[in-house]
């Protein structure tokens, strides 16, 4: 994928680092970077890597998800020079009645800057899983206008897989002056998902089919889907051994026979904006441009009666 970039408004491809590696490239690599790139960065001074591991598992009656931190995994071994990030307590509006809720931009700036990310910083996240919680955190950067944020292609899982180098000493990063620059419709709402139904506007469930289909899963209090929406899901898009996405021409053909590649504005949904997150940096780097997460998807569409639902 592509190497560490520096901060700028317009995503554009960033030059490829010197010597580095290279997995399969993608139209816009930009959003992307591979574990030799990022290896033969470590230690740069304006260089700061995050940890944002988080876990979730069904609660007793399958209507929702119970939050775990994924800090203990971190301190056992992780990328040097990593700090973690805690999604649930550091970048999400906790006073919402929505989990990982997006704070407004103010709210936002001052916790991204206490993290250390801003002016000056280039910004590389990861995760232990599947790639969607790195992927989350640098959806809502980029939505307040910091382009400067990559993802693991992989996360600690190829970056172990590879031998790489890792450590288990806390790490934190100085405060720094984040500016936020709001992205319109990058965070689609309940509204603007309303008003898409049958107008054409792509709709891409990222949730698992038997969710989409509303026969299992988690349900988030109604079962079901938004009607019209396709489903491709945000874990059939990763390799399972190396947790790194499928091969560029695979993921689109997937995305193109689905009609989702063809120009039009796309809003992804699952849950509660996670798995979602990760299909927009597929279609970012796909070459997408105009692409919205519904960041508080089904955790607020099932609950509202007032929104439709279909299953089958």
């Amino acid at each position: 994928m592509g190497g560490l970039g520096s901060e700028h408004n317009v995503s554009e491809p960033d030059p490829v680092l010197k010597g580095a590696p290279m997995t399969a490239s993608f139209p816009n690599p930009a959003p992307l970077v591979s574990a030799p790139a990022l290896a033969a960065e470590l230690g740069a001074p304006d260089l700061r890597i995050f940890d944002c591991t988080t876990f979730l598992s069904p609660t007793p009656d399958n209507a929702g998800l119970e939050v775990g931190s994924g800090r203990a995994g971190y301190e056992e071994g992780h990328i040097p020079g990593a700090a973690f990030l805690d999604l649930a307590n550091d970048l999400s509006d906790r006073s919402s009645p929505h989990r990982f809720a997006v704070p407004g931009p103010e709210a936002f700036a001052e916790a991204a800057g206490r993290l250390g990310i801003g002016a000056g910083t280039r910004i590389v996240l990861y995760d232990r899983t599947y790639g969607a919680w790195g992927a989350r955190v640098w959806w809502m950067l980029k939505g307040y206008g910091f382009d400067a944020a990559r993802v693991l292609d992989g996360g600690f899982t190829d970056w172990v897989k590879r031998g790489l180098p890792v450590e288990s000493a806390a790490r934190t990063y100085p405060p720094a002056t984040f500016q936020p620059r709001p992205r319109p419709g990058h965070f689609a709402t309940k509204d603007e998902v309303k008003a898409a139904i049958g107008t054409g506007i792509g709709l891409v469930n990222a949730l698992l089919p038997e969710q989409h289909r509303g026969t299992g899963g988690v349900h988030y209090g109604r079962p079901g889907r938004i009607p019209g929406s396709c489903n491709i899901s945000s874990r059939g898009i990763v390799d399972p051994e190396t947790q790194a996405f499928l091969p560029p021409a695979e993921l689109r053909r997937r995305f193109e026979d689905a009609g989702m590649l063809d120009g039009r504005r796309v809003i992804a949904y699952c849950g509660g904006g996670i798995a979602a997150s990760l299909t927009a940096l597929a279609l970012t780097a796909l070459g997408a441009r105009d692409v919205g997460v519904y960041m508080n998807s089904m955790q607020e569409w099932a609950k509202d009666e007032s929104c439709p639902l279909e299953c089958g």
